[in-house]
């Protein structure tokens, strides 16, 4: 399982929402790429950018912040906001980022989603981002009748490299994980998926950790780093702890 620090952009700063309320932010650094510096130092493996400005203006907003975030950092990102055409994924694949996340497109124009896993195996991430199990799109401002769950099965063979699911009403709240809708959500996908939303502590890594052996790769948490409730260190550690008792057979075998 992967721990994903989060940097979410906004007017070229580094913030944090709540519930992804543009209204509610709270602006911790202005210079990203420190800050995405300061996380590859401690010893994240990948990066997760969002483009707040562009997820509500429909296109990218921030693109010189995200070039000179590839540029301060040797490790993966994966990046959405405002991703609505190929030529856009093509930018941002060929500047370095690698994995571009689908969100809005995937409801609106799944076709897209198919030709850009074609023209870019491994690089696309569709992002299911949920209120009450409903899709919701536009920068979250327009919650669907579509269910999270019938939506990542639309795509289940479609080449997409991971799901990443936010619960919607947890984000930013500090509030612990859904555990159980996160459980759900597993079961219904046979996709990579990386949870996001709630985390506050340790302790809710800690309770995301039984779900790996059922296709859990990765956890996002950002106001939880920047508050200082959730040490980084600390939890790649207990992650990988747990991964590596995982590979160790049982005693006798």
């Amino acid at each position: 399982m992967i721990i994903f620090p989060a940097v979410d952009l906004k007017d070229g700063q580094c913030v944090r929402l709540m519930q992804g309320d543009m209204s509610q932010s709270t602006v911790y650094e202005n210079d990203p790429a420190a800050v995405a510096r300061r996380w590859q130092d401690l010893g994240a493996e990948w990066l997760h950018v969002v483009d707040l400005d562009g997820a509500f203006a429909r296109e990218p907003r921030n693109k010189a912040v995200v070039a000179a975030i590839l540029a301060a950092v040797t490790i993966p990102l994966q990046l959405g906001g405002g991703i609505r055409n190929l030529g856009t994924i093509r930018e941002y694949v060929e500047m370095g980022v690698r994995r571009v996340i689908l969100g809005t497109v995937a409801l609106r124009q799944p076709e897209l989603v198919e030709e850009a896993c074609a023209l870019y195996p491994g690089s696309i991430a569709l992002g299911i981002d949920a209120r009450h199990g409903l899709v919701a799109i536009e920068g979250w401002k327009e919650t669907t009748g579509t269910d999270a769950i019938s939506l990542v099965r639309r795509f289940s063979q479609a080449g997409v490299a991971a799901v990443i699911y936010t619960d919607i009403h947890r984000d930013g709240m500090q509030s612990g994980v859904n555990v159980d809708a996160t459980r759900r959500f597993l079961k219904s996908s046979n996709l990579p998926v990386i949870a996001s939303g709630g985390v506050a502590s340790l302790e809710d890594i800690r309770a995301l950790l039984p779900l790996v052996p059922h296709g859990l790769a990765g956890v996002i948490t950002g106001r939880a780093l920047y508050d200082g409730t959730l040490d980084l260190r600390e939890a790649l550690a207990l992650v990988k702890d747990y991964l590596e008792k995982q590979k160790k057979p049982a005693h006798g075998q």
